[in-house]
């Protein structure tokens, strides 16, 4: 019998089967991710592109700006289909830089631009290689502190990556963690940054994610009047960011 023979509840049934089918064999688009770069490499004015290479032999970009004024590191992490140097992200990694601190911006994997954010853990194990990668060359250049920056679903690889607790991050700036995510579990320093006007699922779990800091230095703010991306209150942002890494 066709599709179309079948009772509602049944076709509902079969689209939902074939949507976790597709989620199930969610893969990265490498072939989004080589656009991506080719776009952004041309025009960067602050920093210099960099490759990493993950097991599968796969490399991808990370954007390297370096201060030798701070012995601080900042691996910089973007949301959902971006890329490292992409509005906020940008802001981020080259106002830091002003700031004296390194910034490493890279490129987390991503999917289709049509991929709902329901696919996007299928990702999670190689963004938390990723982040290993990053972390690891940026002590291997000497680093001795290195702090994580990460934004919406960036955050929530981040949340993926510091549930083993590493010992070589020394801190961590979680903006707008989407989808009631916490941060049980994770030891250091945690900045929970936020907007007034952000999505639901980031404010909805406010209470949750401060009531599960685990060390002192953990602090929430909310930036008032802010959305989601931080749009218009970047100096507010900036600053946040800046007063947290300073108190390392």
């Amino acid at each position: 019998m066709s599709i179309l023979g079948q009772k509602p509840y049944m076709i509902v049934l079969i689209a939902g089967m074939i949507l976790m089918t597709f989620q199930a064999f969610a893969t990265p688009d490498y072939a989004r991710e080589q656009r991506w770069a080719d776009e952004v490499i041309p025009g960067l004015i602050v920093g210099e592109p960099i490759y990493l290479t993950q097991r599968n032999q796969h490399k991808f970009l990370g954007i390297l700006a370096e201060n030798s004024h701070n012995r601080i590191a900042v691996v910089v992490v973007h949301g959902m289909g971006l890329h490292p140097n992409w509005g906020m992200i940008g802001t981020l990694r080259q106002r830091l830089f002003d700031h004296g601190y390194t910034t490493l911006s890279i490129q987390m994997p991503i999917l289709e631009a049509d991929a709902s954010y329901k696919a996007y853990p299928q990702l999670f194990p190689e963004a938390v290689e990723r982040l290993q990668l990053a972390v690891y060359y940026l002590k291997q250049k000497g680093y001795q502190r290195v702090a994580i920056v990460s934004h919406s679903n960036g955050s929530r690889m981040s949340r993926v990556y510091m549930a083993s607790n590493p010992t070589d991050v020394d801190a961590w700036a979680a903006l707008s963690l989407t989808q009631g995510d916490s941060f049980a579990g994770i030891n250091i320093p945690v900045l929970d940054l936020y907007g007034e006007n952000d999505l639901p699922h980031v404010l909805s779990a406010t209470i949750k994610r401060k009531n599960s800091f685990k060390n002192k230095s953990s602090r929430q703010r909310v930036i008032t009047d802010a959305d989601h991306f931080f749009n218009g209150q970047e100096e507010l942002m900036l600053r946040s960011v800046q007063e947290f890494l300073n108190g390392i």
